[in-house]
């Protein structure tokens, strides 16, 4: 009997389909924020035809109106371990290490997502993973008792990880496993209203930190967001009001600009959900928790190591002023933001002359006169053009804000600096991959494609490490 196999790109596309049919049904104001950020992107391409050509030639426009990203917290090196291998059945692999510490968060992440070009055009669905660090609880007995409590869960069903173990075997999974696969994945991430644990624990865990009791008191890993991706995030956060929706008050990341660069993301107030709380003598009682929130992100182009420099330079200029300016009425971050800004090239030529940004480079059929001998002479005779890659991952200071503004409060514990990727990734069972290098291997794959359409290289492999400014 002949079997049909499911590609795990397939996979992930049923999979991350999956979920946002799950979420929407969960927190119906995500739906609400999907028709907003449609008629957004929707009017935006209308009104520039020129990002609309551009989205169409780079294939972007296709995942646009697919693209999501999730976030989920772990207790447990066990459970991050578990998680790699489900998310390796859907061609997502863990790309950058990021510490959450240095911002006041007691976690440490990293994103699950596909890394190959095609893949990522199909559809480039992301899970931003943390990692409780049990270490940073200060008072011993609390800790002690949160590791014991996350010991004692199981967040995968035994079919999932069977399933996972099926592929790890073959190479692969049937169609039929591969919906089975997703039916029982989604349950991990499903939200459940009965806390693990007895009120007066959860109040100690949540005095401890928020994130803490939002990790240690439930039965798993529930899916606190999922994200759209917009092409106009200001007009989505002035648009949410109107929708009837509490946007937070500050945009993450870089300022509006007429280049995109790296990542800016917004978002809604989290719910405030019934839960009950499991008491001794089997005994229950009802509250509240406040975990899953919406969340809205616009994307722009990927950023060198200097270009990250420049950037990071910047940001944090902006908010030492902000720190310094506390209490000031007068004070606006986003302008103070936008002015610490105009030091940043706002045009994709200086971006790449500058080696700030990366691009893909691709061979135009509309060169004019005889070929020169350089890629800069080559641009400027029109027979390479270069496009902006995406960014396709996510800032620390950034995920610390959004996670901070939506559990309530603007709660800051005063962590020490502790990053610790060994750990992480001995957890893991695996090394984190450097953004960095997938996107510079990128650009260096598309012009070797360019140059080798062009003649001038009989193979892409002759192109490596080759300077994007000369032959």
């Amino acid at each position: 009997m002949a079997y049909r196999y499911a590609h795990p790109d397939d996979i992930r596309d049923l999979f991350s389909r999956a979920m946002s049919d799950m979420y929407r049904a969960e927190v119906p104001q995500y739906g609400k924020l999907l028709e907003l950020v449609g008629d957004v992107n929707a009017e935006t391409l209308r009104a520039d035809p020129a990002l609309r050509t551009r989205l169409e030639q780079s294939g972007e426009i296709e995942r646009l109106g697919v693209e999501r990203h999730g976030a989920i917290r772990l207790g447990a090196a066990n459970e991050l371990f578990d998680i790699r291998r489900v998310f390796a059945v859907m061609g997502m692999h863990p790309v950058g290490y990021y510490d959450l510490s240095v911002a006041g968060v007691p976690v440490h992440s990293t994103a699950f997502r596909p890394i190959a070009e095609e893949a990522l055009r199909r559809n480039p669905f992301r899970v931003f993973t943390s990692l409780l660090r049990l270490d940073l609880i200060e008072d011993l007995a609390l800790r002690n008792e949160a590791a014991r409590i996350v010991s004692l869960r199981r967040v995968f069903t035994p079919r999932v990880l069977e399933l996972v173990g099926v592929f790890e075997a073959r190479g692969r999974l049937t169609l039929s496993e591969a919906q089975e696969f997703v039916r029982e994945a989604l349950k991990t991430f499903r939200w459940q209203s009965d806390a693990t644990v007895d009120l007066a624990t959860y109040r100690r865990l949540h005095g401890a930190h928020r994130l803490i009791a939002d990790i240690v008191s439930f039965k798993g890993p529930h899916i606190n967001h999922l994200t759209p991706r917009t092409l106009d995030i200001d007009a989505v956060q002035a648009g949410m009001p109107r929708g009837g929706i509490a946007p937070k008050a500050v945009i993450e990341g870089p300022p509006p600009r007429t280049c995109p660069i790296l990542l800016r993301q917004t978002s809604f107030k989290a719910l405030e959900e019934p839960i009950v709380f499991k008491e001794k003598m089997g005994q229950a009682t009802a509250g509240t928790h406040t975990a899953r929130f919406g969340e809205i992100e616009q994307r722009g182009v990927a950023l060198t190591a200097k270009g990250r420099r420049l950037y990071d330079e910047l940001l944090a200029s902006a908010r030492n002023v902000q720190v310094g300016a506390l209490g000031s009425k007068a004070f606006s971050y986003e302008a103070e933001l936008s002015e610490q800004f105009r030091s940043f090239p706002d045009d994709w030529i200086e971006l790449r002359s500058r080696g700030l940004a990366f691009f893909r480079y691709s061979a135009n059929a509309t060169g004019r006169g005889e070929l020169p001998s350089t890629v800069d002479q080559l641009i400027a005779h029109g027979f390479i053009q270069f496009d902006p890659i995406v960014y396709e991952d996510f800032l620390p200071v950034s995920a610390a804000g959004i996670f901070q503004s939506n559990l309530g409060t603007d709660e800051q514990k005063n962590y020490s600096a502790r990053s610790n990727q060994a750990e992480f990734e001995a957890a893991l069972g695996a090394s984190v991959y450097d953004e960095l290098e997938l996107y510079a291997e990128a650009q260096e794959a598309s012009l070797a494609r360019a140059l080798k359409q062009l003649g001038f290289l009989k193979s892409p492999s002759q192109a490596h490490g080759l300077a994007a400014s000369r032959l």
